[in-house]
């Protein structure tokens, strides 16, 4: 019914950038708060940014002032800009969209981002 796809995962080296795309099926995307989340091995998973429908924002402090959220509405696709990312943002990004009338969320598979020092 929901179909979300990550994209733009992979290795990087510390200090780089990497943006992560989420491609969101059918026309829920549009009405839907969308967030970002991270889990590394062995720990929990971790929200990471959120962007409401209207385009509120918020961080978690892991990622506060190098991180930006944002979504195409047009294109029903959210991303997440990484700056300055570091050996510890090493982890699977997870897109997420949750339905604002059964609040019910929706999962991305995934994609690994890996930061070497």
């Amino acid at each position: 019914q929901v179909q979300l796809v990550e994209s733009g995962g992979g290795l990087v080296q510390a200090g780089g950038p990497l943006r992560l795309s989420c491609a969101a099926s059918g026309s829920m995307f549009t009405l839907s708060t969308m967030g970002w989340y991270r889990q590394a091995p062995g720990k929990q998973r971790e929200l990471v940014a959120s962007i409401t429908a209207g385009g509120s924002t918020n961080y978690a402090d892991s990622g506060k002032g190098r991180f930006t959220i944002s979504r195409d509405n047009a294109k029903n696709t959210g991303y997440l800009q990484m700056n300055n990312l570091k050996p510890e943002d090493t982890a699977v990004y997870y897109c997420n969209v949750r339905s604002p009338w059964s609040q019910r969320d929706y999962w991305g598979q995934g994609t690994q981002v890996t930061v070497s020092s």
